[in-house]
């Protein structure tokens, strides 16, 4: 028989999650209500902090965006972020009204280098929006000493990042904002789903006031059994919030995210095991005192070195029925922004070479062993 094809980034939902959504189905309230306000605390207290620091929306780019309205950026300010980077990190920062500004990456950790950074403030820089790439954390000791020196917010990235730890610290609350994402792929899924952390309680009241129309109070308090409430529409927001059904989803997800957690470290160390005399470039391990949520695991195809192209080895590992995933093509290599911009990707090198060379392997919590063993040997036989 043929075997069923992998498909990349396929999440474990379990029957609790199931359970969840049908009860909030029957009990007439789907929108943002009383799972939402649950999943913001229990997300607090994952990240050691409490629920008033914490806003759900309906993704990490609606995150990204709102959290830059919030920071008080304006157009004509300047935020330096990776060019090695799904495309929701640069597109908030326009969205926001401001000029996004590209910092090379660290070839070897794949994040944006603080060296980098430095070299790329202005008089017009106003805040620094660092990406957790694929679960390891950036250097956040020097990236928050720049951002002390130049007077800049930071709003982190942490899409790849939940569990991520940096010198005892959880990222996402390092800077002014964190923004974390619950897509389908990652390691709590909602479906859709974004999370906002904010180190100042009133920051994250306008996040949750532009995050539902501007409107002074949401849905659930003005229809609830305490009675009618008024609103007023105190700021033009956007419709951002996150729904019941989706929590309902995340609340479970979160409880077993150490559970799920240590099953990708398992196959992560079994990859990085499995690869070690293939003629290909592993992803370093992870920097001492340091946790990496193990959110990808890349590996980097150069033809030169490899005998293969990496497109070549993509289509061979689909035929194999293997899922796999590009993260990333760097921003600069992409039409849109050559036009806004000018950019052209020989101008950050670092992740020119990542973004033409990457090949993500699945790494979800979902593969059992003979599924990690099919993929291993899947890539071992291009080879």
């Amino acid at each position: 028989m043929t075997k069923p094809f992998i498909v990349f980034g396929a999440p474990l939902i379990g029957r609790e999650e199931i359970d969840e959504v049908v009860a909030t189905l029957e009990s007439g309230w789907i929108g943002t209500g009383p799972r939402v306000a649950a999943f913001e605390r229990a997300f607090a207290e994952y990240k050691g902090t409490s629920s008033e620091h914490m806003a759900a929306v309906n993704s990490c780019t609606a995150a990204l965006h709102i959290a830059m309205i919030a920071a008080g950026l304006e157009p004509g300010d300047e935020v330096i972020t990776t060019p090695l980077t799904f495309c929701a990190t640069v597109n908030a920062i326009i969205h926001a009204g401001a000029t996004p500004v590209l910092a090379d990456i660290d070839p070897a950790t794949m994040n944006i280098d603080p060296r980098e950074i430095a070299s790329r403030i202005t008089p017009r820089t106003r805040a620094l929006l660092p990406v957790h790439f694929a679960g390891r954390p950036c250097a956040m000791d020097a990236i928050m000493a720049i951002a002390e020196r130049h007077g800049l917010k930071v709003i982190e990235d942490c899409a790849h990042a939940i569990e991520t730890e940096y010198h005892g610290c959880k990222a996402g609350t390092f800077g002014h904002f964190g923004c974390f994402s619950f897509y389908v792929t990652k390691n709590v899924v909602t479906g859709e789903g974004g999370m906002v952390y904010a180190r100042n309680e009133g920051d994250i009241g306008r996040v949750k006031i532009l995050a539902l129309h501007g409107m002074s109070k949401d849905a659930w308090h003005r229809f609830s059994d305490k009675g009618y409430k008024h609103y007023q529409v105190v700021e033009c927001g956007f419709k951002y919030n996150m729904m019941d059904i989706q929590a309902a989803i995340g609340l479970h997800q979160l409880a077993r995210v150490e559970h799920n957690w240590l099953r990708r470290q398992e196959i992560w160390n079994r990859y990085q095991e499995a690869f070690f005399d293939l003629p290909v470039t592993r992803p370093a391990d992870p920097e001492p005192d340091t946790r990496h949520a193990y959110h990808l695991y890349t590996i980097l195809i150069d033809k030169e070195r490899c005998g293969i192209a990496r497109d070549d080895f993509l289509d061979l590992m689909t035929r194999a029925g293997i899922g796999v995933g590009v993260h990333y093509l760097s921003i600069p290599e992409h039409p849109y922004y050559q036009k806004r911009f000018g950019w052209q990707a020989e101008a950050w090198p670092n992740a020119m070479r990542v973004g033409r060379s990457t090949v993500s392997l699945p790494l979800s919590a979902r593969l059992n062993e003979d599924d990690v063993q099919r993929i291993i040997d899947a890539v071992r036989g291009v080879f």
